[in-house]
């Protein structure tokens, strides 16, 4: 999608979802408060964001599509084996950051991988390219925060990923900065990133349009149901 249409849109990494503040607890999708424990296991804490998000036991991983919104418009995206791969490790990002699920949160969120990496995970970097040139476009300082802290920050990806599962949530925020100053080197990386998350988002777009007429019409059937 372009940056301007995707300043609306929930990225496909995570469809239409809500959380928290990078700074406070995580909050469900009607706002209350979700109290998180260091001492919970990343299982333990990914469980509790599953079931207080309504994703499912198994986060939706075993959806054959997945849906992201183009304004109004649920968009059905293809739950691909890469984005399947990508979203387990983004998800744990979620609970270690804080960051909201919502379509704000997902784009601070999407800055926020850009800056730690994600690695080999290339369905990853498109969709999170994608949707920090959208956080320029709807929330650019907000955007250049998240993707500072995560260039301080270190992601999981291409890490073995069951042990993770066993870390505590004290643990594995070890990895993850709070508030780091802003060096001239992240506003270059982040000047440049956005270049090329704007060509990424261009090349969505070409992706996406063909897909609206069976967006508007899944969003009716559902209206219907």
């Amino acid at each position: 999608m372009s940056a301007a249409s995707a300043a609306t849109a929930a990225t496909p990494l995570a469809s239409t979802r809500a959380s928290s503040d990078p700074h406070t607890p995580a909050v469900g999708p009607t706002g209350a408060e979700v109290p998180s424990s260091a001492a919970e296991t990343l299982r333990e804490a990914r469980a509790r964001y599953f079931r207080e998000n309504h994703f499912g036991d198994d986060g939706g991983y075993g959806d054959a599509w997945v849906d992201f919104k183009l304004g109004p418009i649920p968009m059905p995206f293809p739950n691909t084996p890469g984005r399947v791969r990508a979203v387990r490790y983004h998800d744990l990002h979620h609970v270690l950051t804080g960051y909201a699920t919502d379509t704000r949160g997902e784009l601070e969120i999407s800055a926020w991988e850009v800056g730690a990496g994600c690695g080999r995970f290339v369905t990853a970097w498109a969709i999170n390219l994608s949707g920090m040139a959208a956080g320029l476009v709807s929330s650019p300082r907000r955007s250049f925060r998240a993707f500072v802290r995560g260039r301080h920050s270190r992601a999981l990806y291409g890490d073995t990923f069951e042990p993770l599962l066993d870390q505590t949530v004290d643990e594995a925020r070890a990895r993850v900065a709070t508030s780091p100053r802003a060096r001239a080197s992240d506003v270059a990386a982040f000047a440049l990133a956005n270049v090329v998350g704007v060509a990424v988002g261009l090349a969505f777009t070409a992706l996406v349009l063909p897909l609206v007429p069976i967006g508007i019409l899944a969003g009716r059937r559902r209206a219907e149901a």
